[in-house]
């Protein structure tokens, strides 16, 4: 093992989503830009066809947190002891999950296993929850954003009407053409092959940042998923290097490289591109991995389920789940 966390306990999956339903609205990270965000995230929700019961602290504000983290710790936990609420969706990423993870009541959770959504920050959540529960959480869009065409049959055909094997975070079609190619969603083969593993991953800078506690799961023979947004590429290769020094990365089955947004202009004379940082790091693996699937801060993006099975196909580009993700 590399780091301190415990083996893994048995999976546990939360009941799938139906329309009329009620969701339970949390902040348990940073609170939203906007200062309406709470209750347009609440709308949107709404027109899924779900009511909304928002957490009790989640207008609460403190500096760069939605509150104290006794009060988001404690929001968490109501809304999964709470009989009445179905799933928790969260309203923002930002910062301040990881602080929750200690004051979190994991024989709660587990005795009330729900749907969690979120991503970004939300990431320390999804891990360490499934690490000390075994519950199936799922990387997908916050509750305060709009959802494209994409994004909403991507969630619902995970958590509404569950099948497998199923493709996840696949590109569109693209509508080629004399004089027009593909330039935003191509995926892209670093080291050809096949791997089949848990699914378990999310914000590079949350999983880098976890490395070393007792809520990042083992992620031996496990297919790694990895995205983050406005991190310099030199940014990315210290925290893929920071797995690899941790012996972390050479566990993994696969890895899964989804979408690196929004970089910052760069200040270094001699740059590096990020295929040429990811590929580097992959290939020395000799591991079958990918990049450019629809996972992250993007407007298109997929759900993903933390800890359930699924086999990448680097040489096809297909990430394909292989168990149903809820009952």
């Amino acid at each position: 093992m590399t780091n301190s966390a415990p083996p893994p306990l048995p999976l546990l999956k939360p009941r799938r989503l139906t329309p009329g339903q009620t969701i339970g609205l949390a902040a348990p990270a940073s609170p939203p830009r906007d200062p309406d965000g709470v209750r347009l995230a609440g709308e949107l929700i709404e027109t899924l066809g779900f009511r909304v019961k928002p957490a009790a602290h989640v207008f609460d504000r403190a500096g760069y947190f939605a509150g104290a983290d006794a009060a988001r710790a404690a929001d968490l936990n109501q809304l999964f002891a709470d009989p009445d609420v179905d799933a928790i969706f969260c309203v923002r990423g930002g910062y301040g999950a990881s602080r929750l993870l200690p004051a979190l009541d994991y024989d709660l959770v587990r005795a009330n296993p729900k749907v969690l959504l979120g991503y970004s920050d939300i990431t320390a959540l999804l891990l360490g929850l499934y690490q000390r529960t075994g519950l199936v959480t799922f990387h997908g869009p916050i509750a305060g954003q709009d959802l494209s065409p994409y994004t909403l049959a991507e969630l619902q055909q995970v958590l509404y009407t569950p099948r497998a094997p199923l493709p996840l975070a696949a590109p569109p079609p693209f509508a080629g053409g004399p004089g027009r190619v593909e330039r935003v969603n191509r995926v892209r083969a670093l080291v050809p092959g096949r791997a089949r593993g848990r699914l378990l991953g999310g914000n590079l800078s949350l999983v880098a940042h976890l490395a070393g506690t007792p809520y990042l799961p083992d992620l031996a023979g496990a297919i790694l998923f990895l995205e983050d947004v406005s991190e310099a590429i030199y940014s990315i290769d210290r925290m893929l290097t920071q797995l690899w020094l941790a012996g972390i990365l050479e566990q993994v089955a696969g890895l899964v490289f989804g979408k690196f947004t929004e970089p910052p202009a760069s200040t270094w004379p001699q740059d590096r591109g990020l295929e040429e940082v990811l590929a580097e790091r992959a290939q020395a693996l000799g591991i079958p991995a990918v990049m450019g699937l629809l996972i992250g801060h993007v407007p298109d993006q997929a759900t993903l389920p933390v800890g359930c099975l699924a086999e990448l196909d680097a040489e096809a580009g297909t990430l394909t789940l292989l168990e149903e993700a809820v009952l």
